[in-house]
């Protein structure tokens, strides 16, 4: 198993996977629907939700089709739009 380095904190794959399927159910309960309601609004069968939120193992496609119909497609769309330069190398290659 692949460990990240996120601060000063060692996670696997797995553990971010499941931690974003964690707020992703969470966001869904807060809005009152169920996975079905997901599957119909979102286009991604019952299935592969009810596995993303065991697992989180989800399509980049299927994970932008569930944002959108979570009304939250812009946590997407700000993926790694923030990202610190690490060096003046970096800067200058940009």
């Amino acid at each position: 198993e692949v460990m990240v380095m996120n601060g000063l904190s060692w996670r696997t794959i797995d553990e971010i996977m499941q931690d974003l399927a964690k707020r992703v159910k969470n966001i869904r309960k807060r809005r009152g629907l169920t996975q079905m309601d997901i599957s119909n609004m979102s286009g991604v069968s019952y299935g592969s939700i009810k596995r993303f939120e065991a697992s989180g193992e989800i399509s980049l496609y299927s994970l932008v089709r569930i944002s959108i119909a979570l009304d939250c497609v812009n946590e997407i769309e700000n993926l790694f739009t923030n990202v610190e330069y690490k060096s003046i190398e970096e800067i200058l290659n940009e």
